[in-house]
């Protein structure tokens, strides 16, 4: 028998550990909805943070993008994929979060999976938080360094195995906000680390830009290193596809490093570039969260965290308390709420989808064995009667799980 009649077996295991993943259907819908499938569904489940994909000043920069650049980029960046727009955004990146120089890639998960080997490689280090994002566990280990490790914002660890290395060249990569559990890193703690070693730092801000910092600058700019304290030894990404509701991402640090990034990523000098329609696009997004209207909607964004955390704060509901879910401590616009086992989180999912929310369920491999859990993702397309809605649909499935499991 072939080798390939096994995948039936490995999508049945799949199946029995409730760990299959399927696509839906989506159409935007109005406020926070969406038609999943055909039906429309309060979502708690997009990281468009800010409620900027709809917004017509984003619509108007594509519709006259279109016009002036027709849809697609024709080529790399370095034959003549390089727009006008791309220039402007590059530009404009740069001096939104405080850094000299800045390089526009087409999608996020390959920024980070082709900088990281261009950075270091054999013979070199690389030392990784437990919970990093899988474009940076990807970027590691294309990098053939060596690979260190460490517990989750353990620093003391990282200090120790920074200390043991006797690599000339050493890498520390992290998230800035973690994609599943919506903590923030010590920014500034990871780059006295840096200094004292001698490293140099990656974070990915792929969930803080545009959201924290100082008009939404990002999660290094609200550790104040961007600007007159800008580091030549930090290196910052964030996704354009976020809070910034487009697409994309960039790389923005010391000019040197990033004209490095741009003689040696493969995943820049090989890819087509990203069509001017989205760089326009970002540009006119950019232009929001920079100013006034931004600045409300980061507000209301923060107001549905605050309203959400005391819905859900120990105490507050004895169902919930009975179910023994727990809600991870978090600040930002990502409230994991922990349910335990594959199974029961994914009936928690269909029991709120059976009253009109779409909070999808997310298992191992993205979250350690026995930490499924429920990502909500707030967003200042939510208002408080959303919110209510929510914990409402959210203190019934707990109580029928508790049921379940009496």
């Amino acid at each position: 028998m072939s080798w390939l009649n096994e995948f039936d077996d490995r999508l049945t295991a799949l199946d029995a550990q409730s760990l299959r993943r399927r696509r839906r259907e989506v159409v935007p819908d109005h406020g926070a909805r969406l038609m999943v499938d055909g039906e429309s569904l309060l979502a708690f489940c997009s990281n468009d943070y800010l409620g900027l994909s709809q917004a017509p000043a984003l619509r108007e920069a594509v519709h006259a993008a279109v016009e002036r650049y027709g849809v697609g980029a024709g080529a790399s960046p370095m034959v003549s994929g390089h727009s006008a727009a791309n220039a402007a955004l590059e530009r404009e990146l740069a001096e939104a979060v405080g850094l000299p120089r800045a390089l526009y890639f087409y999608a996020g998960y390959a920024t980070n999976a082709s900088i990281v080997p261009a950075l270091v490689g054999e013979g070199d280090a690389l030392f990784s938080d437990a919970l990093n994002h899988a474009c940076l566990i990807d970027g590691a280990r294309l990098s053939k360094a060596a690979v260190h490790r460490y517990r989750h914002a353990d620093l003391q660890q990282l200090d120790a195995l920074l200390s043991a290395s006797a690599a000339r060249r050493k890498l520390v990569i992290s998230d800035a906000v973690f994609s599943m559990d919506g903590d923030v890193a010590d920014i500034n703690a990871l780059h006295a680390l840096c200094e004292r070693h001698d490293a140099l730092l990656l974070l990915d801000d792929a969930h803080g830009f545009g959201v924290l910092g100082p008009q939404g600058r990002g999660a290094l700019a609200a550790a104040g290193l961007t600007g007159a304290g800008a580091s030549p030894r930090v290196l910052y990404m964030a996704t354009l596809g976020k809070a910034l509701g487009v697409a994309g991402a960039f790389v923005a640090g010391p000019e040197r490093l990033v004209e490095w990034l741009l003689q040696k990523t493969r995943s820049y000098t090989y890819a087509t570039a990203a069509p001017a329609l989205l760089a326009e696009a970002v540009r006119a997004s950019l232009r929001c969260v920079l100013g006034a209207d931004g600045e409300r909607r980061r507000q209301r964004l923060q107001a549905r965290v605050e309203q959400l955390r005391a819905g859900l704060a120990p105490g507050a509901d004895a169902r919930i308390n009975a179910a023994g879910w727990t809600l991870l401590p978090s600040d930002t616009a990502i409230q994991p709420l922990v349910i335990g086992d594959n199974a029961t989180a994914l009936a928690v999912m269909t029991a709120l989808r059976e009253q009109g929310l779409w909070v999808p369920a997310i298992r191992p491999p993205t979250v350690p064995a026995g930490t499924a859990r429920l990502r909500i993702a707030l967003s200042a397309a939510h208002d408080a009667a959303d919110v209510d809605t929510l914990l409402r649909a959210l203190r019934k499935a707990a109580a029928g799980a508790a049921l379940a499991t009496a």
